[in-house]
C-alpha cells in the first residue's frame, strides 16, 4: 500500500459509537414521521402539504435554513474559502438585501392568494401554458438537483468509513421517502428542526475542536490574513471575474430571491404560515440562520488551511475529491475521540434529507395541483389525493436513486447537472417579477421571453460547463504548497493539478458570455426574459388593465395604475376569499 492509502486507512476511525449517534439521527426522523402519519396523521391535502396553514413560526424558519443548506453547501463551502478565501462570504450582503426585496414585494402577494403550488399564480395572471411552462422548468430542475444531494454526503461517508455509496443511498432515500410520504409538510418541518440543530453542532464541534488543536481561533485569523485568503471585497466591475463585490451583492440578491421567493421548494413553507407578518418573521429568522450556517462553513474553510498550509491534501490526493475536504479534516481532528465523528457525518446527511424531503414534498404539490388536478373532469376523492401525493414521493425518490449511478459514472455530469439550475432559475424569476410589477404584459409576450431565456441559458450555462470542465477556463486559488509533506505522494499528479488550479483565469479566444461569473446567471437569465417580454408585446398586444386584478401584483405599484372598477375574479384566482377581498378594497381606499 501506498502512504497515502495507508494515512486514510489510519484516518477510517469510525467506531461503535460513531455508528450509534449517525443511526440515532435516522431513528429520530422515522419516529417523527410515524407520530406525523399516525397520531396526529394529516386529515386533507391542505394539512398534508401546507400544515393547515397554521404552522409555527420558529419550526418553518428552521426548516427553511434546513432545506436551503444542503450537504453540498456544508462540503462545498469550506473547500472554496480554503481554496480562493472569502470572496464568496460577501454574498451575504445579497442575502440581506433578499429579505427585503422578498419581504416587502414578493411574499405579501404568494401569501394573500393562499395558493398550494407557486405556478398557480402564472395561470391566474397569465395562462395554463405559463403555468405549464414554470412547472416542467421547476420538475426538471429537481429531478437534476436531487442525485447530487444524496451522493455528495455519500461521498464524505465513504471517506470516513469506506462503506460504498452504493450502499448508503439507498437507505437514505428510503428513510427519507418514508417520514415524508408518512407525515407531509409537518414530519419534513420537524425532521428539519432537528437536522438544522445536528448541522449548526456538527460545525461548531469541528470549528472548536480544530481550532483548539492548532492554538486558538487568533493562529487561524492569522495564516488566513498572510495567505491572501481573508481580504477586502473586489470592486472590479469585470463580468468576468469569478466573485466581485457587485456579482455577490447584485447576481446575489437576485439568485436568492429567486430561490426563496418562487421556488415552489421554499415559498410552501411560508406560505402554511398563518399571517403576513409571521412570514415576515420566518424570513428574517430564516436569513439569520443562513449566516451563521455560512460563517460557521467560512471559518472551517480557513481552519482546514491553517492545519494543512504545509501540505495540500487536494494536490497530493489525500483527499480523492473537492469534497471531501472537510469529511478528511474532520477525520483528522475528530478521529481520536469515538462518536464526534459519527455526529458531523450525521449533520451532513442532515443537510441531504433536509433537501430531499423538502423537494420530495414539493414535487408532491407541484404534481397533484398543475399536472393532475388541471386536467381531470371530475373533482378528484380524498384518498385518490392522498395516494398520488404518496406515490409522487416514492416514485421521485426511486428516480433520485437510479440517478446516483449516473452521477457517479459520468464526471462531467455533475458540472452539467449543476448548470440546470440557471438555466431554469432565472427565466422562472424573471416570469414571475414580470407578473407581479407589469401588469400591462400578457401571457403569449411572459413566455415568449421565458422560452427565449431557456434557451439562451442553456447555450451560455452549458458551454461555460464545457470550458470548465475540458480546462480551457481554469480559476487561480490561493498559495497552496505540498513542500512539507511527511508522507510520499505522486509527484506526477501533484504537479498537474497544481497546473490545472494555478494557471490563470480564461484564455482570450473563449467567447465572453462563457467567462461570465456564474453568480450573474440567474440575473442574465431574468434580464434576458424580461427584455424579450417586452419587445414581444409590441407583437403580441398588452392586456387591458381593466381586466388585470389587483391582487396579483405587488401591493406597492398598484396605486400607480388604473384598473378600474373590475370586481376581483374569484373565478380567475380561485383561493382568494372574501375577507381578503374586502382587505385588499380596504388597502385600496387607504391608498
Amino acid at each position: 500500500m501506498s502512504d497515502i492509502d495507508n494515512i486514510l486507512t489510519s484516518l477510517q476511525r469510525f467506531s461503535w459509537l460513531d455508528y450509534v449517534v449517525f443511526i440515532a439521527m435516522f431513528v429520530m426522523c422515522i419516529l417523527i414521521g410515524i407520530y406525523f402519519g399516525f397520531m396526529k396523521k394529516s386529515l386533507s391535502e391542505s394539512d398534508y402539504l401546507m400544515g393547515g396553514r397554521n404552522m409555527l413560526v420558529l419550526p418553518i424558519a428552521l426548516s427553511l435554513v434546513a432545506s436551503f443548506v444542503s450537504g453540498i453547501t456544508l462540503l462545498g463551502l469550506p473547500t472554496e474559502v480554503y481554496s480562493y478565501g472569502i470572496q464568496y462570504t460577501y454574498v451575504a450582503l445579497g442575502v440581506l438585501a433578499m429579505g427585503v426585496v422578498m419581504g416587502v414585494f414578493y411574499l405579501p402577494v404568494f401569501h394573500d392568494l393562499s395558493i398550494t403550488s407557486t405556478y398557480e399564480y402564472l395561470e391566474s395572471r397569465f395562462d395554463r401554458r405559463s403555468r405549464m411552462f414554470g412547472s416542467v422548468m421547476f420538475t426538471i430542475m429537481n429531478i437534476g438537483y436531487l442525485p447530487i444531494v444524496i451522493y455528495v454526503p455519500a461521498l464524505a461517508f465513504n471517506q470516513v468509513t469506506g462503506v460504498a455509496v452504493h450502499t448508503i443511498t439507498p437507505i437514505v432515500c428510503i428513510i427519507c421517502v418514508f417520514y415524508t410520504s408518512l407525515g407531509g409538510i409537518k414530519a419534513v418541518v420537524w425532521t428539519d428542526v432537528v437536522q438544522t440543530i445536528s448541522m449548526i453542532g456538527a460545525l461548531v464541534l469541528v470549528a472548536v475542536k480544530g481550532s483548539l488543536d492548532i492554538g486558538g481561533a487568533g493562529v487561524v485569523i492569522k495564516e488566513a490574513w498572510n495567505s491572501g485568503r481573508i481580504e477586502a471585497p473586489d470592486l472590479d466591475l469585470n463580468p468576468t471575474v469569478r466573485h466581485t463585490l457587485w456579482s455577490q451583492l447584485i447576481g446575489g440578491v437576485v439568485y436568492w430571491t429567486q430561490t426563496n421567493a418562487v421556488s415552489q421548494n421554499m415559498i410552501q413553507r411560508y406560505l402554511s404560515l398563518p399571517t403576513l407578518k409571521s412570514a415576515r418573521h420566518a424570513l428574517c429568522i430564516f436569513c439569520g440562520g443562513v449566516l451563521l450556517l455560512m460563517s460557521l462553513c467560512a471559518y472551517n474553510g480557513l481552519l482546514i488551511y491553517a492545519t494543512y498550509k504545509d501540505c495540500d491534501p487536494l494536490t497530493t490526493k489525500l483527499a480523492k475529491a473537492r469534497d471531501q475536504l472537510l469529511p478528511l479534516f474532520v477525520m483528522d481532528t475528530l478521529g481520536e475521540l469515538p462518536g464526534l465523528t459519527g455526529l458531523f457525518i450525521a449533520g451532513v446527511f442532515s443537510a441531504a434529507l433536509s433537501s430531499l424531503s423538502t423537494c420530495l414534498n414539493s414535487m408532491s404539490a407541484v404534481v397533484l395541483e398543475d399536472f393532475v388536478k388541471p386536467f381531470v373532469k371530475k373533482p378528484l376523492s380524498e384518498k385518490a389525493i392522498n395516494w398520488i401525493m404518496r406515490l409522487v414521493v416514492v416514485g421521485v425518490g426511486a428516480l433520485c436513486v437510479a440517478l446516483v449511478y449516473v452521477v457517479e459514472h459520468m464526471g462531467t455530469v455533475l458540472q452539467l447537472t449543476m448548470s440546470l439550475e440557471a438555466i431554469t432559475n432565472g427565466p422562472l424569476f424573471g416570469i414571475f417579477t414580470i407578473g407581479i410589477f407589469m401588469p400591462w404584459i400578457n401571457g403569449n409576450s411572459a413566455l415568449t421571453g421565458g422560452i427565449v431565456g431557456v434557451i439562451s441559458m442553456s447555450w451560455i450555462s452549458l458551454n461555460a460547463q464545457w470550458a470548465i470542465a475540458s480546462g480551457a477556463i481554469r480559476y487561480e486559488t490561493k498559495p497552496l504548497t505540498v513542500d512539507h509533506c511527511d508522507y510520499r505522494f505522486n509527484m506526477t499528479e501533484a504537479f498537474s493539478y497544481a497546473n490545472a488550479t494555478n494557471i490563470s483565469s480564461a484564455k482570450d479566444d473563449i467567447f465572453p458570455l462563457y467567462r461570465i461569473s456564474y453568480m450573474w446567471y440567474t440575473c442574465i437569465g431574468a434580464t434576458i426574459t424580461i427584455i424579450i417580454s417586452i419587445i414581444s408585446s409590441s407583437f403580441f398586444g398588452t392586456n387591458d388593465l381593466k381586466k388585470v386584478d389587483p391582487i396579483l401584483l405587488t401591493p406597492c405599484i398598484r396605486k400607480y395604475f388604473d384598473f378600474g372598477t373590475t370586481e376581483i375574479s374569484t373565478n380567475h384566482v380561485k383561493n382568494v376569499s372574501i375577507p381578503l377581498k374586502q382587505k385588499y378594497r380596504s388597502d385600496e381606499a387607504a391608498l
